[in-house]
């Protein structure tokens, strides 16, 4: 369907991106919360990690931006932090990345849709999309949920005409079932017949899950990233981030002040170290996560040891904006507070009045 025939609300927002929108961050948490009993084991941890790896707070705040550049600066954000540019490469770490063609052209249609969404139930609208494509293509419902609510949220954050006109070409999954890859999450590296001989036990950490080279050793008890020091492969020709010779997670300064290691923990969290009152302050200073969760799915490897096998993912990009999320968000959200306030914080931030937002 064109653009001209999409049904348009009162401020000229097409009607299903309006829909969108009235969803904030935590509106987004409670529908996570309500889909991911129906997201397959596979994908649960991922979808959760997915979402904190893009928050919607900091899309709306660069998109509300005067500068996005100078504001990307004054949160010290680094790497590739648009899902505008990622938009069919972010979620390759989710099993369901398998059938995003198909989730994302139901989605797509449902944007350009010239009637109104058939129901306010977001967590029910993306079990309905993932119910028809699972019918169509002939595969459990249950490994579409999480891509479905992915995509919903990749639309609110990009636009549907970016949404639909993106064309990059991922590299192609694993051949591997879903049940297979959770087996493999969860078993420990076998030290041989004679372990008890050794002082050392050695565990593999993967860090990409769609790649058999994607993994370096750890001794246990290590900290990922000293043993992700110990692979020399030229990481930093990828990802800039990476510094010669320090391995595939970015790192900066190893004692939890600069937040470039933050990685998703896909399985094995339970394989690592509790957090402790550093890591648990700064983490939620740069802004990854808030949680009381003792091996939350969101840690610093830097203050992470291990004491076996790890799958993990390292996000595409790191920054500090915690409380400026926190202070921008109870500002500009609380209906008693000042104008004048929100217009400090606006021109701090170069942000553009809540009604020029798309």
């Amino acid at each position: 369907m064109s653009t001209s025939s999409t049904a348009m609300s009162n401020n000229g927002e097409p009607l299903f991106e309006a829909f969108l929108n009235k969803h904030d961050e935590h509106a987004w948490e409670e529908i996570i919360r309500a889909i991911e009993p129906s997201i397959h084991e596979v994908d649960r941890t991922a979808t959760r990690i997915w979402f904190y790896f893009f928050p919607l707070s900091i899309a709306r705040a660069l998109r509300q931006a005067e500068d996005p550049e100078q504001l990307a600066r004054k949160l010290l954000l680094k790497g590739r932090y648009f899902l505008k540019d990622q938009i069919d490469l972010s979620h390759q770490f989710l099993y369901g990345h398998r059938y995003w063609r198909e989730i994302k052209s139901a989605v797509a249609s449902l944007a350009a849709s010239s009637s109104a969404p058939a129901s306010l139930d977001l967590a029910a609208q993306i079990r309905e999309v993932a119910r028809e494509v699972a019918n169509r293509i002939k595969v459990d419902e249950s490994l579409l949920i999480g891509i479905t609510a992915v995509a919903f949220m990749t639309l609110q954050q990009v636009g549907a005409q970016a949404f639909k006109a993106s064309t990059a070409v991922p590299k192609k999954p694993v051949a591997k079932t879903p049940e297979q890859i959770v087996r493999e999450r969860a078993r420990d590296d076998s030290q041989g017949l004679l372990s008890f001989l050794k002082p050392d036990k050695i565990f593999t950490i993967t860090f990409d899950e769609n790649d058999p080279d994607a993994r370096f050793k750890l001794i246990n008890t290590q900290h990922l990233t000293t043993a992700a020091a110990l692979d020399k492969r030229e990481y930093h020709l990828r990802d800039p981030r990476c510094i010669v010779g320090e391995g595939p997670i970015p790192v900066e300064c190893r004692s939890a002040s600069c937040g470039t290691c933050w990685v998703g923990v896909l399985g094995g969290a339970e394989k690592l170290s509790e957090v402790r009152e550093l890591e648990w302050r700064r983490i939620k200073e740069f802004g990854y996560i808030d949680t009381e969760e003792p091996k939350p799915v969101i840690r610093l490897a830097c203050q992470a040891e291990a004491f076996g096998a790890v799958s993990i993912v390292i996000p595409p990009w790191n920054g500090v904006f915690g409380k400026f999320l926190r202070g921008y968000q109870s500002l500009l959200e609380d209906p008693e507070e000042s104008p004048s306030a929100r217009d400090v914080v606006r021109t701090r931030f170069n942000l553009k009045p809540p009604n020029n937002d798309r």
